[in-house]
């Protein structure tokens, strides 16, 4: 029998240091609610509010004002935080209003004030009970009859008072009678594109504008237009009030302001809370000769302690790997979509001096803001295509996603809609702009764009 040993070297991590990495990974909601987790079960943590102070408001409002005049979205983002202010801003952050109205609260407010016949009432509750999350009906009048054991009769008048209510549309059994209940709420003319609506539906779908013309004895430019007007309608009305029981605002953890010589980045802690340790808790420390009370007292002050610093840790490396981004990724701050760089964790990882994981958990649930919208950080990173670096005699980078999509999108924007490009054509095209990607990479990207493929895109005669 023999017997052997060996010496192994492992590494392992303290339940502080997994503290840590956990409060680094966390998005900002989840970061606010550990914070007031931890205040209350740690009586040596106080919550100091920021937002009170006003010199640091007005420093704030002036350099987010110059982010909020360049774009829409952000306009609206900018709105509701400045319009958050005058309340409590910690009580709505990232959490939609609950007295927002959902669908079926939406409808049948507007069905309880008709002047409905009694019978009739019970029938239309029925029925806006019974829409789905785009606003339509699933079943027939005569299944919904069978169901309620009421008349065909009855119901078809409940369910047209139904149609009649806001959102336009909602109560719909399918999308043609959906676009229709909207067409005829249209002041212009539209009974050409009720037709349309109605009938050629799938006609309309591939823009065979000359086949519907022939069929109804019109022009093809009135199809065009009644087709063009069809499209403006919205085929799911109770979209806009989907989940919203769930729906969460996005608060960016950063913002990339553009100044006229200069990018400024800020951190978005202004709402999160200062966390103090308690001086009188401190105080009974020192004069305590309790020994129980004074271990106690230290350990909750120890915890204290590696909280803040934990979560003074991540707002610093959160805030230099963003200083990396915006330096590496400057040509997209300063002209948009379309000019990303491939760049990787590694990248980052070196320029910060910390490993790729601590990169990938600062990232992780991550937004920020700049004059272009609101990004996760992740979207910063891709990887290269292995096409040439730069288009012969520029200085552009060709080789990320960002730039090939944008591409992409510009290629078949500028196509003769009635000879599209096909996938092939499309490849060599982005190959002679220092794009080369295969036939499948091309294809992936343009169902990521939402753009229909060449037979979609195709408008006939």
């Amino acid at each position: 029998m023999e017997l052997s040993m060996s010496m192994k070297q492992t590494q392992t991590l303290s339940p502080q240091m997994m503290q840590s990495m956990e409060i680094l990974q966390m998005g900002s909601q989840e970061l606010l609610e550990y914070i007031q987790d931890q205040v209350q079960e740690n009586p040596v943590l106080e919550m100091e509010e920021k937002y009170g102070k006003g010199d640091d408001t007005a420093v704030l409002q002036r350099k987010l004002e110059w982010l909020e005049s360049t774009d829409a979205q952000n306009r609206y983002y900018h709105q509701q935080d400045t319009e958050d202010d005058e309340k409590d801003p910690i009580s709505n952050y990232g959490t939609v209003d609950e007295r927002e109205e959902n669908l079926y609260l939406y409808v049948l407010s507007q069905l309880e004030v008709m002047d409905l016949e009694p019978e009739l009432l019970p029938v239309g509750r029925f029925l806006v009970e019974s829409l789905n999350q785009n606003g339509w009906l699933d079943e027939s009048g005569e299944d919904l009859a069978e169901e309620l054991g009421k008349p065909v009769e009855e119901v078809e008048k409940a369910l047209a008072a139904v149609q009649s209510l806001e959102p336009a549309g909602v109560g719909a059994r399918n999308l043609s009678e959906c676009l229709v209940l909207q067409l005829q709420r249209r002041h212009e003319d539209s009974e050409l594109a009720i037709r349309i609506a109605r009938d050629y539906l799938d006609p309309l779908s591939k823009s065979r504008y000359g086949l519907i013309a022939k069929s109804l004895g019109v022009c093809q430019e009135e199809v065009r237009t009644a087709c063009d007007l069809i499209r403006t309608l919205n085929p799911r009305p109770g979209g806009g009030f989907a989940a919203r029981e769930n729906l969460v605002y996005i608060n960016p953890d950063l913002f990339v302001v553009n100044f006229p010589d200069h990018f400024e980045l800020l951190t978005n802690d202004y709402f999160f809370p200062d966390l103090n340790i308690s001086g009188y808790y401190c105080r009974m420390l020192k004069s305590t000769e309790d020994n129980e009370v004074k271990d106690y007292l230290m350990g909750k002050v120890r915890q204290a302690k590696w909280v803040v610093h934990s979560i003074e840790q991540r707002r610093s490396t959160l805030l230099r790997c963003a200083e990396c981004i915006l330096e590496l990724q400057e040509e997209f701050f300063r002209r948009g979509p379309g000019h990303l760089k491939p760049m990787c964790l590694a990248d980052i990882a070196q320029k910060v001096g910390v490993h790729e994981s601590t990169v990938s958990r600062t990232v992780r649930d991550k937004y920020l803001q700049c004059a272009s919208g609101v990004y996760p950080l992740s979207y910063f990173f891709s990887r290269s295509l292995g096409a040439p670096a730069a288009r012969p005699g520029t200085e552009e980078n060709t080789s990320s996603p960002d730039f090939a999509k944008a591409l992409l999108k510009k290629l078949i924007g500028g196509e003769d809609k009635h000879k599209p490009l096909s996938e092939q054509k499309l490849c060599e095209r982005m190959a002679r702009e220092g794009c080369e990607l295969s036939r499948r990479t091309v294809a992936k990207y343009r169902d990521e764009l939402g753009i229909p493929s060449t037979t979609g895109r195709k408008q006939y005669e």
